[in-house]
Formats: C-alpha cells, structure tokens, sequence
C-alpha cells in the first residue's frame, strides 16, 4: 500500500479522528520495546531504522555502511526479517538459489554486496552470523525490535517529507512520536537534496547528532535522454524515482506507482510491457524491484541503480572508531 497523502499535510479532519488509535499503536510499540533482554551477540550491532512507516532509505544506508566497515577491515554481515518473503530463518540469502518470494526484494539485494542473513528471530540470526564469521551486524529496520543489544543506532528520515504530520499509525506515519524515538538514537540521518536538508533543519532540533546524505544514480555511461521511458515501481516513495529519471534528462511518456514489495506478476508486467510498446518507449524500474522480476523479464527492463552518498558524515566516522578502534 502506498502511504495516505494525509499523512504528509498539516493534521486534518481524517488524522485527528485517527489519533486514538494512534496513540494506542504508540503505546503498544512501547511495550513491546520495554519488555524482555536483549541478545548481546558478542560483535557490534549497527541498527539501521526509521520512525516512520515507507521509504525513509535505509536499504541504501546498509549497503554504503557495508562498504564504509569494508573499507576499516571489518567484514559486516546484514541482518533482517526478510519483508515480503516466506522464509523463516536463519537463512543465509544465495542469490543464485533463493528468490525475492522466499526471501523479500531487499534482502536479495543486500546479499549482492554482503552475507544476508533473513531471520524472523533475530537473535537466531545473529547467533547464526557470528557463527559463520561476521565481525559486525548490520540490523536492517529493527529500531523498534528490541531483541538484540544495539551497539549504534541510526534513524533515517527523509529530508524532504520529515516526519510527515507527527501523528501515528494510522493518524499519520509515525511508529512512535518523534521525541521518543530519538532519545533512543545515537545518531539522525537526513537523506535528501540540499534544499530539503536545510528545511528539515529550519523545524527540527533533533537530540542525536546528525548526519547527512543524498541517493544518487550510479555513473554507468547511459544516456537517459535517448529513449523514452515508461517507468515503474514498488517502493515507499516511488515518487523519487520517477524525479531522478528526469532529472537524468529521461522523457517518461508515463509513471506507475505500484505498492511497496508489490509482487510482478506475468498479468502485471504483460499489461506494463503492453503499455510501454504502445507508447514506443522502455521499461525501467528500480534496482530493488528489479530482483522481483522473473527471469524471463530481466533483459527485458532496464534498471536505475542509485546509491547513498555521505555529505555531512563526521559525526558517523567518530562514532565507528570508538566501535571499531584502529
């Protein structure tokens, strides 16, 4: 499902006669976080969250933090429920033998630049992790689990939608108030342009340190402006997607929103592909939609990949040398 648009506008008729329910979602993500130890998994635990529901970035933010630790000598692996697939875990993702209905689109993803773990219990699969040699955890979306002990925890917000009207679920996107969630945080990334950023700071005063960053497309030699394109995707905000295509000088002749992990099936691309020809044009979509497509659809659809990249990261590099010391 994608996000009600109320939920990113000044509080409504439609978010105050939610906010009961609301404030009860609130309270049940507070007890659930008060409750039980949490696993200490004997390495460093990096959690990776967000306090809203949607694409905040995280799947990006794992994968440049990967690749940050590669750099120290630390080999991470990443740890996540698998959303959208079936597999139960601990299952260490093979991209060459599991598919996005087992395993979900983002761990299959992540698996390309580290070992992946899906785990529905996350203990389970750090224990499993450690096992198998991590020198570090990666806990992709767990800010509000608290099954594991988290060495250094990190909300992302989305520099231009913020933390949309402040309500939350279903009132508006939040998975606890503002406030609440980031006393908890070691560390506030903002991802955006820096138009966004600098409004993001003009209303908010966040307690934890902040940090800052953009996705940007990978450099591959395309020129977008060749061809039109008819553009798909089932991502949070697929609204951004669409923005980076055009401003890589692409004409989308059209672009469909589908919802978050929407499966591909044949009916659905058929129909794209059917549409798209009408139109003379080609199909592209995001990197992580493109892993739910089946094989016989992969040469079919061009893929925009785009990665996180730190502006503002000071703050983030203190924080890993006191967690990996040189």
């Amino acid at each position: 499902m994608q996000a009600p648009r109320f939920w990113y506008r000044p509080p409504g008729l439609a978010a105050r006669l939610l906010s009961p329910l609301g404030l009860i979602y609130a309270g049940a993500t507070a007890r659930r976080l008060a409750r039980g130890v949490r696993f200490d998994p004997g390495v460093p635990v990096i959690c990776v969250g967000n306090l809203t529901a949607g694409g905040t970035g995280k799947t990006p933010t794992v994968i440049a933090l990967v690749e940050r630790l590669r750099d120290r000598g630390v080999t991470a692996h990443v740890l996540t429920r698998g959303h959208g697939g079936t597999a139960e875990g601990p299952l260490r993702v093979d991209e060459r033998r599991h598919g996005a209905a087992e395993t979900g689109d983002e761990a299959l993803l992540l698996s390309a630049f580290a070992p992946t773990w899906v785990a529905k219990d996350r203990a389970e699969g750090a224990r499993a992790a450690v096992a198998a040699g991590a020198g570090a955890l990666i806990l992709d979306d767990g800010f509000q689990d608290p099954a594991l002990a988290v060495s250094l925890g990190i909300v992302v917000a989305d520099a231009e939608r913020g933390f949309g009207n402040e309500f939350c679920i279903p009132a508006g996107p939040l998975r606890e108030p503002v406030a609440t969630g980031l006393r908890r945080a070691d560390l506030l990334l903002t991802v955006g342009a820096v138009e966004a950023q600098d409004r993001f700071t003009a209303w908010t005063d966040p307690t934890p340190p902040r940090i800052r960053a953009a996705l940007e497309p990978l450099q591959t030699g395309m020129d977008w402006r060749d061809t039109p394109y008819f553009a798909f995707a089932g991502i949070g905000a697929p609204e951004k997607f669409f923005a980076t295509l055009r401003g890589l000088g692409a004409r989308l002749v059209h672009s469909e929103a589908l919802s978050d992990h929407q499966p591909l099936t044949q009916a659905l691309l058929t129909r794209l592909a059917n549409d798209a020809r009408a139109h003379g044009a080609q199909l592209v979509t995001t990197e992580k939609d493109a892993v739910r497509l089946p094989p016989a659809w992969r040469q079919q659809v061009v893929t925009l990949p785009v990665r996180l990249v730190f502006t503002e990261a000071a703050a983030l590099d203190a924080a890993l040398d006191r967690l990996f010391p040189a």
